[in-house]
């Protein structure tokens, strides 16, 4: 690829990458910490390729200068021993050093880049989800305090957390929400599932709910819905890696549009 090419992929790199830090569509590759940094990449990819093309426009200009200049005539010097023709010197290879192009098909690296520009990926869903074992944050030193009275909100990381490590000492009796898709193992379980990130979307793990008490008689995959439920000390584990999984004892459902970060947020800070 030649330099103009790589200025181009260059300035396209750092360009989407600004598109996506500066829309919510970083989120579906990254955690939303890493914005920043993203950002920074993307500015600093424009910048390199504004000084090359800086930088090769500059030395083309000093080309052109050098060949406008006036070459220097050597004096011709006569040896009186010369006695054989022009015709009887040998011939000096040609210079056959010209310059190659490199291929048309490299350009074709300029079409992932507009693929991410124009097309967002979805969002690891129930497929990923119940094909990964689930996780858990590491038991931390504590939990913060809940209100004291009406309905608790809770991330699904928090929920399966405090029902795991604290036993649901804070929970139980509680009516309490949480927001997650659905997915469903091989027996026809159901379960609750937000993906959580450690860095970007290739690590991303499912932290998992299962669900029981009053369902739908018709769930799909993959829907986003709003559980109102309760504690309950009932659990199973994740046949893939034996992590523990709680139980939320379902009230009601109701479904709801899938968030503009599709990843749990108590992974995201």
């Amino acid at each position: 690829m030649n330099r103009q090419a790589q200025t181009v992929v260059l300035f396209l790199t750092g360009g989407a990458l600004l598109h996506a830090g500066f829309t919510d569509l970083y989120l579906r590759y990254v955690k939303a910490g890493l914005r920043p940094l993203l950002i920074g990449a993307g500015i600093v990819l424009i910048a390199a390729a504004v000084a090359t093309l800086w930088y090769e426009r500059r030395a083309r200009q000093q080309e052109r200068h050098q060949e406008h200049q006036p070459e220097r005539q050597a004096e011709p010097h006569a040896h009186a021993d010369d006695s054989h023709t022009p015709s009887d010197e040998p011939h000096a290879p040609a210079d056959e050093s010209h310059p190659h192009r490199e291929p048309r098909v490299s350009w074709l690296l300029v079409l992932p880049l507009l693929a991410l520009v124009l097309v967002a990926p979805p969002a690891a869903g129930s497929y990923t989800a119940m094909r990964t074992g689930a996780a858990l944050q590491e038991q931390p030193w504590g939990y913060p305090k809940l209100p004291a009275d009406g309905t608790l909100r809770l991330s699904v990381a928090d929920y399966a957390g405090r029902a795991v490590y604290d036993k649901g000492r804070a929970l139980a009796g509680r009516p309490l929400k949480v927001t997650g898709f659905l997915a469903f193992d091989d027996s026809g379980t159901p379960y609750l599932v937000r993906m959580a990130l450690n860095c970007c979307a290739a690590d991303a793990q499912p932290v998992k709910i299962a669900l029981t008490g009053d369902l739908p008689a018709v769930l799909q995959p993959d829907t986003w819905i709003e559980v109102t439920g309760t504690y309950t000390p009932k659990r199973t584990e994740d046949p893939l890696n034996g992590t523990a999984v709680p139980y939320l004892q379902v009230t009601t459902t109701k479904p709801v549009k899938a968030p503009q970060d599709p990843y749990d947020e108590a992974w995201n800070g």
